[in-house]
């Protein structure tokens, strides 16, 4: 049996507290950049990589920590692992994390297993919650709109979860801008308001700036972003070629090679050079582009090696880009 040594966090964790952002009209804050558990928390992860991203991420002040039911592989995996490292080495911790999970797509098989039912809603935050080690979550999420289903019936079994006890916050991930406001307005006639939507965000989509952003605003909630890094192509990996140890050449199943087209490439390059001419990375500049808009309350990172945290903490550091440098990476996303 391998033995862990005790972990200890670093001691000025906490140093920087404009590091962390309330959530909308909450009073609840979240670091700007929050640790995604997607890829990188499944079977194909050594354990011990796992748990030094972990460390490295709440030592640089990282609270917030996010999954869902089917993040792996395989499904469930993800969350299954996390709730070993909870015990190991974060249970003293608990009151200083902020964790978050999700349901709304695929699961288990059969009719209850997916989609936006109160059936399904519900047994899977307490299959989440046994796999975590945790008597509560911080936020649980709707994954996904289901239009099969009223959204009032989702609506309430996101509740329940609240009055229950299950989760403390409630949010919504992936939704338009139409039915998220339907949804807020719902919520917020029973008392319990959304605290926060999660969506794509990242300078090759922008979809959110146009309405969803504003209703968030509107409605007082606050906004998480994943794939600021658009998959990783927002780096340097993809200057010259695929690497084979890249995501797009070893793990294809979030970012397929044919994604990266030449235009993309041309694009990384010139954006690339804007980077090195500030002297941040191109992930680094991504990051604060991103989080340049004061309606994103966190960035959502991945990380396969502990370096990667480290790295992208030093975005918060740069100078905020300036006017003029806005106006250079938007005229080479539309060139």
């Amino acid at each position: 049996m391998q033995i862990f040594e005790a972990y200890h966090p670093h001691e000025g964790r906490y140093d920087n507290m404009e590091f962390y952002c309330r959530c909308g009209r909450s009073g609840l804050m979240l670091p700007r950049l929050s640790l995604g558990l997607w890829h990188n928390f499944g079977n194909i992860t050594p354990f011990d990589t796992q748990r030094q991203i972990l460390c490295a991420a709440f030592d640089a002040g990282i609270t917030h920590f996010d999954l869902a039911n089917n993040y792996g592989p395989p499904y469930g995996e993800a969350e299954l692992n996390f709730g070993i490292h909870m015990d190991r080495d974060f249970r003293p911790f608990r009151d200083e994390l902020v964790v978050s999970t999700k349901a709304g797509y695929d699961m288990w098989a059969g009719p209850y297993g997916n989609h936006g039912s109160r059936k399904y809603l519900i047994a899977s935050a307490d299959q989440s919650l046994k796999r975590m080690h945790l008597d509560y979550v911080d936020i649980f999420y709707h994954h996904r709109p289901d239009p099969e289903t009223p959204l009032e019936e989702t609506m309430a079994a996101l509740r329940f979860l609240v009055d229950s006890g299950r989760a403390l916050y409630v949010g919504i991930s992936n939704y338009p801008a139409d039915m998220a406001a339907k949804a807020s307005q719902i919520m917020q006639g029973w008392g319990v308001p959304l605290l926060i939507c999660q969506s794509r965000y990242n300078m090759f989509e922008r979809s959110i700036e146009k309405g969803l952003l504003d209703t968030l605003d509107a409605a007082g909630m606050g906004c998480i972003v994943f794939q600021p890094l658009a998959g990783g192509m927002l780096t340097n990996k993809y200057l010259h070629d695929i690497p084979k140890d890249s995501r797009a050449g070893s793990d294809p199943r979030y970012l397929k090679p044919d994604m990266i087209t030449q235009d993309k490439l041309i694009k990384i390059a010139k954006l690339n050079e804007l980077a090195l001419g500030r002297g941040e990375t191109l992930a680094q500049m991504a990051l604060q582009w991103v989080l340049r808009d004061s309606r994103i309350t966190s960035a959502l990172i991945g990380a396969s090696r502990p370096g990667q945290i480290v790295e992208n903490m030093k975005a918060l550091a740069f100078p905020a880009l300036a006017d003029e440098e806005l106006s250079a990476i938007d005229r080479i996303l539309e060139s």
